[in-house]
């Protein structure tokens, strides 16, 4: 952001006392100079046409032109926008360019996300599970600043969707991506948990977190989730944990060849108690998100928990602008000498 301000003049007496002038003063004293020089001109009758008495005017009809005895009002007025010009330039204008230098201090995100088949209930009306946790994820992912984040999906297998990034763009066509499918069906928590502490591990973050959503029960993988939580802790990674879906029963699509897509009534297993202990294992936490509203609002609450510190560093780098305007004055001062000695010259 560039602007213009006035420093005045400085001084400095045998090195050891420092003086400056405010530029207030500088222009208080150049506005009582420039006063001083209207008063004087007008009570000269400067800014008035010259006139000389004359017993028979026709003696200088010829000699001169009243449009030219108007127009040498201007030679004043170069000479006070020359004393205005000269007053700006002692106040010392600079032009100032702030230029900012943004430190953070970020954290590091792996968000697990559950793609196996019970995510395709639609308990979230009007849409499934798993298209509604892709929505959110993305409306965190554009709240955050300056931290690397990156993606695992998993099933009965787990894998790295994307790595961690700081290129937002690439990592929500990943999470676009992400279908049901991919893998074969089950749902392995252990797996994908280690999996992300794997791509945390090295990072030097002021904090890493893993960000793990599930609707079922850890049922495939060779890595226990409570396992998988105290390697989280050795890494200092903490893990917030989310149950998705309604209590009860849920409707799900069934594909049926003869009847076509129908819905079948299944329960909804999560596993509250496993989740709980690997969010307190790791100094996370537990939530239980029942609808599209209340998933937001954990997102939102995960956001403003894991907040990124940034640290802004501001400096002006000036311009001097002075000569600018003592050049200007000079080059008026230049002209009404010139005029004044030309073409608006006065007879003796």
């Amino acid at each position: 952001m560039s602007s213009i301000q006035f420093f005045g003049l400085g001084f400095n007496f045998f090195e050891m006392v420092d003086v400056t002038i405010p530029p207030v003063v500088i222009f208080a004293l150049g506005g009582l100079v420039v006063a001083a020089m209207i008063w004087h001109y007008l009570k000269r009758g400067r800014f008035r046409s010259a006139a000389v008495k004359f017993s028979d005017v026709r003696i200088v009809s010829r000699a001169a032109h009243s449009h030219r005895r108007a127009w040498r009002t201007i030679l004043p007025i170069l000479r006070i926008a020359a004393v205005i010009l000269f007053v700006v330039a002692l106040a010392r204008p600079r032009s100032g360019t702030e230029v900012r230098e943004v430190t953070s201090k970020g954290v590091d995100i792996m968000l697990a996300l559950d793609v196996s088949s019970s995510m395709q209930a639609e308990d979230f009306k009007p849409h499934n599970r798993l298209y509604v946790a892709k929505e959110e994820l993305k409306k965190f992912v554009a709240k955050r600043i300056n931290d690397r984040i990156g993606l695992v999906v998993f099933a009965r297998y787990s894998f790295t969707q994307c790595p961690l990034t700081v290129d937002y763009d690439v990592l929500l066509r990943y999470v676009d991506q992400v279908d049901f499918g991919v893998i074969e069906d089950g749902t392995a928590i252990g797996m994908a948990l280690a999996n992300a502490v794997n791509r945390l591990r090295e990072s030097d973050a002021k904090s890493k977190i893993i960000v793990l959503l599930t609707d079922g029960e850890n049922n495939a993988g060779e890595i226990d989730p409570l396992t998988a939580a105290n390697l989280a802790t050795a890494f200092d990674i903490k893990i917030y944990t989310i149950g998705a879906g309604r209590p009860g029963n849920a409707m799900f699509p069934v594909d049926d060849p003869l009847f076509g897509k129908r819905y079948v009534y299944q329960p909804t297993r999560i596993n509250e108690a496993s989740l709980q202990e690997i969010a307190k294992i790791t100094g996370g936490k537990y939530f239980r998100a029942r609808s599209e509203q209340e998933l937001n609002e954990i997102y939102s609450i995960i956001d403003s928990m894991e907040k990124t510190e940034i640290e802004v560093s501001a400096s002006v780098q000036y311009k001097e602008l002075f000569h600018y305007f003592t050049l200007a004055g000079l080059m008026l001062l230049a002209v009404e000498v010139v005029l004044g000695n030309s073409v608006f010259r006065k007879l003796p």
